[in-house]
């Protein structure tokens, strides 16, 4: 029985190594493709550039308006990122620190809401945008997100907050300091590794959404990343220049690799403390 277990796990250390040679491969051939000419690039596809081509990532920025699609990418989903956070972060305690008679029935309500699959709303979800008059606006679209990634981050938050010590919350109460006072003064900094891996896994989950986005902008000048990516490969077909779209591919993959690269730590110890129980 130990041989099977030590088989079992030098198979699956070797497929992860397998898998993450492959993506790392991935990259690498993206971004060398992105620095080479069309010409070298269909001449050898697999070979390297002679003289690298930063002017690719000047085209794709400028001329095909790649960092007006950035920007709107930034704000709605550094917005949307802020609101689910001030939204989530407080329900999150209510429900899994203050004991009240609805606290189980309001998040089994918040995990039932995972499992919606967010197509089978959309059709409903653009009508009600489209009555607000928001449904062409980035604000509108932030305002989807919120309202969508919410019961995720609620339970996320939720499983969290229980793994921190009460001492402090009694003290708190003890030394005359309400529930406002105790969340903002003491469970706020101890739920600071739970609040940023809550950021950080709806930022890039965000960052690369599509189909919401295409539904709910229709001009040019609000497109998010994702979309104006999708709209850059349709005119790709008539340009012919690829490698100005594989720099729109690194462009798009450089922030969730930045924050990986410098908060990978933040994320291990949101999900770890949140995994173990009281």
């Amino acid at each position: 029985m130990g041989a099977l277990n030590r088989i079992i796990r030098l198979a699956a250390r070797l497929m992860l190594y397998l898998w993450c040679s492959f993506s790392i491969l991935a990259f690498v051939w993206i971004a060398v493709t992105s620095l080479k000419t069309n010409r070298e690039f269909f001449s050898n596809l697999w070979g390297l550039f002679k003289t690298p081509q930063w002017d690719n990532y000047v085209q794709i920025w400028t001329r095909y308006n790649l960092g007006t699609n950035f920007g709107n990418s930034l704000y709605v989903v550094s917005l949307s990122v802020a609101l689910i956070l001030i939204v989530s972060t407080p329900a999150a305690y209510v429900l899994s620190r203050i004991k009240f008679r609805l606290s189980k029935p309001i998040t089994m309500f918040v995990v039932l809401g995972m499992g919606v699959p967010y197509q089978l709303m959309l059709v409903p979800l653009y009508f009600t945008m489209f009555r607000l008059r928001m449904a062409n606006s980035l604000n509108g679209l932030a305002i989807v997100y919120v309202a969508l990634s919410i019961p995720f981050t609620v339970f996320l938050l939720i499983s969290f907050f229980k793994t921190l010590p009460s001492v402090l919350e009694e003290a708190a109460y003890i030394d005359g300091a309400g529930p406002i006072r105790t969340f903002f003064s003491v469970m706020l900094p101890l739920g600071r590794p739970g609040i940023i891996t809550a950021a950080i896994f709806n930022f890039i989950s965000l960052w690369n959404e599509f189909l919401l986005a295409l539904t709910f902008l229709q001009e040019n000048a609000l497109f998010t990343l994702p979309v104006g990516i999708f709209g850059l490969q349709t005119s790709m077909q008539y340009t012919g220049n690829w490698v100005a779209l594989f720099a729109g591919f690194v462009i798009v993959f450089v922030p969730t690799l930045i924050i990986f690269v410098f908060l990978s730590r933040q994320i291990i110890e949101g999900l770890t403390l949140g995994a173990v129980k009281e």
